[in-house]
This record gives C-alpha cells, sequence and structure tokens, in this order.
C-alpha cells in the first residue's frame, strides 16, 4: 500500500518547483513509513519516476530529517552507483553531501557512529565515478566536498582527488574550476596542518 501511495503522489508532483517538493515531503513527513518507499522509488533506476523520489528525498534529508536516513544507509550507499538518470544522481549526491557534512561535525550525532567504513567506501567510490564521468556542476561540486571530507581519514582520497581537480576538473566550467580550486586549497591547508 506504502509504495502505492508515494508512486501515486510522485506522479502527481508536477516539476521540481519548492512547493511541488514540500507538498510531497509532508506527506511523507506526516507518514514516516513511507520514507522507505520513497527511497526504494529512488533506486528504481529505469523508471523515471525515480527523479521525482530523489528530488523528495533530497528535499526531506536537507530541509527536515537527514536522521531518517540512518537505518537505510546501507541501501541507499550500495545503490549509488547504479543511478542513471542526472537529474536522480544530482540530489543523491547532495544527500551524500549532508552525509559527509553530518559525519565531521562539531556537534554530536547519530551519524558519528551509524555511516560505518563500509558506507564510507561506497560513497567515495561511487563519488570517484561521478567526477571521472560527464556529470552536471552541482554533482560535481557536492562530490569534491564529499570527497574532501572523507579523505580526511582516508589517506588516498585527498591525492586522488587533487589529482583529478587539476587535470580535468579545472578545466572544465567556471563553476567547477571554481570548486576545484576552493578544495584545493582545502587539501593544502589540511597536508600543512598534519606536518
Amino acid at each position: 500500500m506504502s509504495i502505492l501511495k508515494i508512486t501515486e503522489e510522485l506522479q502527481n508532483l508536477g516539476n521540481a518547483g519548492k512547493d511541488n517538493r514540500q507538498r510531497v515531503a509532508n506527506i511523507v513527513l506526516e507518514n514516516k513509513e513511507l520514507f522507505e518507499p520513497l527511497l526504494e522509488v529512488t533506486f528504481q533506476v529505469d523508471e523515471p519516476i525515480s527523479v521525482k523520489a530523489a528530488w523528495v528525498l533530497e528535499w526531506i534529508c536537507t530541509h527536515h530529517q537527514l536522521s531518517w536516513m540512518i537505518p537505510h544507509l546501507t541501501f541507499f550507499t550500495e545503490n549509488l552507483k547504479n543511478l542513471t538518470f542526472d537529474s536522480a544522481i544530482r540530489p543523491c549526491a547532495k544527500i551524500c553531501e549532508h552525509l559527509a557534512n553530518a559525519y565531521y561535525s562539531k556537534r554530536d550525532n547519530e551519524f558519528k557512529s551509524k555511516l560505518k567504513n563500509e558506507h564510507i567506501q561506497e560513497i567515495i567510490e561511487t563519488g570517484f565515478d561521478w567526477l571521472i564521468t560527464p556529470q552536471k556542476i552541482a554533482v560535481r561540486a557536492y562530490t569534491m566536498n564529499t570527497l574532501y571530507l572523507f579523505g580526511l581519514e582516508n589517506d588516498w582520497v585527498h591525492p586522488e582527488l587533487k589529482h583529478l581537480i587539476e587535470t580535468k576538473i579545472i578545466h572544465e566550467s567556471k563553476g567547477t574550476k571554481a570548486r576545484g580550486k576552493h578544495i584545493l586549497n582545502l587539501i593544502e591547508k589540511h597536508q600543512k596542518s598534519r606536518l
């Protein structure tokens, strides 16, 4: 019943406008049991409706309840690599950035204990795939930040990220060039702080 309910709501979503995403998000927020079906629809990667599910999922995680993702971290991170639609990758890349920010937050939270190494490795591997394949600027921006953060504890990530930025990303659009330079500066500061 719940997957049918969320599918019906998504079909009536319309465009990605803020009001539309909030309207469907409200339905999920009022019925927490709809969160898991929303996540499942997000990863029905051959179905165009998965894009609308990803929009709403990201809206909930960004503006309301990132913590609802905790019981679903394994499902989410294992399925990231299967995403095919650009419009679904962007919101999921943003969720990955939120997860990294929560994990490295100065404030204590559940993500510090619940986001396991295997989840982080899945995000890192998928993130590098997103950086070496043609993706939108937003995906690159979110992913560079995510990889920078997870690279704080994974020694091999920063050198690989730095190489990709210097040889590929910095030569793309103005937006990716600016974010790439910012990330390179952060990597350099981090390296100096460890000397």
